[in-house]
């Protein structure tokens, strides 16, 4: 069915930016009405009024420089501090001496702080450390000596701004480490749906090819061989490790991917179009002389994705029915609708599984059941049950939660005896 892709962008540090906007914010008003409040102290009150008509510009003309780290560009940082640096200097001008000594704020006051957390946020510790240090020199050139409390405002302002930064450099590395984990998880899954495809197509047919041209002879014989051949090779592919993702390490603390990781997820577009699909429909089909098809009365719906994806599970079953228990054998395929699941069983009557086949068989790169049939029933949420006894048969059983798109990834066995639907030792595939 048609698919498509939609990207999900999530980052950690990007919270950080919007209350780092609304702090430059927030204290660009503090500072301005401090000085309102103080107005008739300052000697020079025109300095203190041209400086915070041009921090205020500047605040709110900067404001989409500080979204993201993408726009918080070298230049900006270097132009902010500036500014901040300057209103330190020019608070001795707008200021009376007696009011610095006994411990009066500088012009930008704590808008300061902003300047050197956009420094600690776009480049971790080492970028606040040399902001933070630019502010603590300014601000003692500014007093003419280090008084206690000067010294306490630039330590609070130096191990705050450090350790922001240190907490976003491991917010980024953890970003990488789960943008990494993502892709992997991501052409795990498109691995195995393509090998599904191609065990339910391909490799079959190069098999079937193998033995007609055995039986044929002649020149048909090497076309066989060379099937079979290309069979082996297709199938040590499909079994392989993954293969490396092209552009898999992003810089996730670079200016254009701004800490994002992006996770791509695939949607079933059949989904939002058409409602729910009676699974009697697609598994009518399957019925035949030898394949009996019990079903209820009423329609069994599943969602569209659920619905294709249990035919098609079913449909690899009955091919391994075929292929190992022999053409003459017989399957039966029952249909439950349960109140919370659909369950459905294909059972055989041939010579069952001998005990460790399958782990074998999967080594050899036959991933029949583990993909076609339990790697299928993962991707919808639900499970897929073996129950083979060598000699008595073997059974499959299907489990669909009803109106469910989360992924399952337990695959349980059970054992039972006795009953026609529910007898054996469950085989791991």
């Amino acid at each position: 069915m048609p698919k498509r892709q939609r990207v999900m962008r999530m980052s950690v540090e990007q919270p950080l930016w919007r209350a780092l906007a609304g702090y430059r914010v927030l204290t660009m008003l503090y500072a301005v009405g401090l000085f309102t409040t103080g107005y008739g102290r300052f000697p020079r009150p025109w300095v203190a009024i041209a400086y915070y008509c041009v921090l205020s510009v500047w605040t709110l003309a900067t404001l989409p420089k500080v979204a993201n780290a993408a726009s918080c560009t070298k230049r900006f940082l270097a132009a902010d501090l500036a500014l901040a640096l300057t209103g330190i200097l020019l608070t001795p001008v707008a200021d009376t001496q007696a009011r610095i000594a006994d411990g009066g704020p500088t012009l930008p006051s704590i808008w300061t702080a902003g300047s050197v957390l956009a420094f600690a946020v776009k480049g971790g510790w080492r970028w606040a450390a040399f902001a933070s240090t630019a502010v603590a020199l300014a601000n003692l050139v500014e007093r003419g000596a280090p008084a206690r409390d000067t010294v306490h405002n630039v330590i609070l302002v130096w191990v705050a701004s450090i350790a922001i930064g240190y907490v976003v450099e491991v917010a980024r590395a953890s970003e990488r480490t789960l943008a990494r984990a993502l892709e992997i998880e991501a052409a795990t899954r498109e691995r195995e749906r393509l090998a599904r495809d191609i065990h339910d197509g391909v490799l079959q047919v190069l098999a079937m090819v193998q033995r007609r041209g055995a039986v044929i002879g002649g020149e048909a014989a090497e076309l066989g061989r060379l099937a079979g051949e290309q069979e082996v090779a297709l199938r040590t592919l499909v079994s392989g490790g993954l293969v490396p993702l092209p552009g898999a390490s992003r810089d996730m603390s670079g200016d254009t991917a701004g800490g994002a990781v992006v996770r791509t997820v695939d949607e079933d577009t059949d989904d939002a179009a058409d409602g729910p699909v009676d699974l009697r429909a697609l598994l009518a089909p399957y019925a035949g002389a030898r394949i009996s098809l019990a079903e209820p009365g009423a329609p069994v719906l599943l969602r569209p994705a659920a619905a294709h994806e249990v035919a098609a599970a079913v449909g690899a079953a009955l091919d391994n029915v075929r292929r190992h228990a022999g053409e003459d054998a017989r399957a039966w395929i029952l249909v439950e609708d349960e109140p919370e699941s659909v369950i459905v069983t294909v059972r055989d009557d041939g010579p069952g599984i001998p005990e460790g086949r399958l782990a074998q068989a999967e080594g050899e790169g036959r991933l029949g059941v583990a993909l076609s049939i339990r790697g299928r029933l993962r991707d919808i949420g639900g499970t897929a049950e073996l129950i083979s006894v060598p000699g008595q048969g073997t059974e499959v059983e299907l489990n669909v939660p009803k109106n469910t798109n989360t992924t399952n990834d337990s695959e349980n066995t059970k054992s039972a005896k006795g009953a026609p639907w529910t007898r054996g030792k469950a085989e791991s595939r």
